[in-house]
């Protein structure tokens, strides 16, 4: 009689965790970085995802990510092809990067139906401080990388500067 009440406790127990199943692990983050084009005066997040079992046709990833200026997260939504090995996600252009401080990012893929099927969470820290590293105008324009005459004066001065203005660390 005990023995047959443990064996239904195990049962029941067994059920109720198939019913609370965690949701399928359909990629993982394999590389996450802050991108520093200088000759743009850009920087970017750039995460990458490896495909580890077959994703819905319609899927869309949304990333999340912490505005490092402060104020609402950027958002991104990029359509994800059942095809693809590494799905690659680039934010637009950010600003006010520190140095060793991390900032977060989410990323949902979410079916056709609108289903969440997986959530990932990174973070993001940088080695420089992006008001150091980048200008504030890109040193080239056009497509022939002409010189941006903003940074190169006629009078030959050059202005690296960097103007972005950022809350206090």
């Amino acid at each position: 009689m005990k023995i047959n009440a443990i064996a239904a406790l195990g049962l029941s127990a067994l059920l109720i965790a198939g019913c609370q199943r965690e949701m399928e692990k359909m990629v993982e983050v394999s590389g996450h970085i802050f991108v520093f084009n200088y000759r743009v005066a850009t920087a970017t997040y750039l995460v990458t995802l490896r495909k580890t079992s077959p994703i819905p046709d319609g899927t869309v990833a949304i990333a999340e990510f912490e505005n490092p200026a402060g104020g609402d997260p950027i958002v991104l939504q990029e359509k994800i092809f059942p095809a693809w090995d590494k799905i690659t996600l680039q934010s637009p252009a950010i600003h006010c990067v520190r140095k060793d401080k991390p900032y977060g990012a989410k990323i949902k893929l979410v079916a056709a139906d609108g289903k969440t099927l997986q959530e990932l969470q990174t973070q993001f820290v940088s080695d420089v401080d992006q008001a150091a590293m980048l200008p504030s105008k890109p040193l080239v324009v056009g497509p022939f990388y002409t010189k941006n005459p903003e940074v190169f004066k006629a009078d030959g001065t050059v202005d690296y500067s960097n103007t972005d203005k950022c809350p206090a660390a």
